[in-house]
């Protein structure tokens, strides 16, 4: 978590560097000012661009400056995203390892009489197949849903204290794209469970074909 609220923050400064770079576009043609004003940014993004305006620079290399601090902010950005990747992902590999070791380990306590009622491409299948939904879950899911919830924090904050009316424009569709995302996924859970049957059955199909293999040429 420590690395996704890293990686969005630095992620969600680079708009203000470039917002402020059009502000002092504006004041250079209005004025010839090589400055503009930068009380809404961030704290940091204060202190980058005093460090920048401290000294006698012009025009062209004020802006310069400026990319070249957009280009920082979105490496650091990336190295942050890069060891969250890692570390979630890893996880979940770990839990994936873990979890068919358990269910291997229930299937060889099991009766006789259970496996005359289970066919064993359904054992693979539910062995495989459905515990890499469970590491899909643990991993790229949980890695994207606090992502996701990390960069609309940071941003619905910067962008209230910025301007509310506009924010509120902004926000106003999202009513209407939380019923159309529930809609489509429901369906998409109902085909989910659809899939993982049929994926049970083709592995006991393909399963019984290869070990009977002999038979059935």
């Amino acid at each position: 978590m420590l690395f996704v609220v890293s990686s969005n923050y630095f992620a969600i400064l680079t708009p203000q560097v470039t917002g402020y770079v059009f502000g002092l576009l504006k004041n250079y043609v209005h004025t010839g000012a090589t400055s503009a004003e930068n009380k809404d940014y961030d704290w940091l993004v204060k202190l980058i661009i005093g460090k920048i305006g401290s000294g006698v620079h012009s025009y062209g290399e004020v802006v310069a400056l400026c990319c070249i601090t957009i280009l920082t902010l979105a490496l650091i950005s990336g190295v942050f995203m890069f060891l969250m990747r890692q570390t979630i992902i890893v996880m979940s590999r770990h839990i994936e390892y873990d979890q068919k070791n358990e269910v291997f380990q229930h299937y060889l306590q099991l009766d006789a009489n259970f496996y005359k009622t289970h066919s064993t491409g359904d054992l693979m299948s539910r062995m495989a197949e459905d515990v890499s939904r469970v590491r899909m879950y643990t991993g790229p899911a949980m890695m994207y849903f606090i992502n996701l919830v990390a960069r609309i924090s940071l941003c619905m904050y910067y962008m209230f204290h910025k301007n509310m009316e506009l924010t509120l424009y902004v926000l106003s569709p999202l009513p209407i794209l939380a019923v159309i995302i529930y809609l489509v996924n429901t369906v998409i859970h109902k085909r989910s469970e659809r899939i993982q049957a049929l994926l049970a059955s083709l592995t006991t199909n393909a399963q019984e074909s290869y070990s009977g293999i002999r038979v059935i040429k």
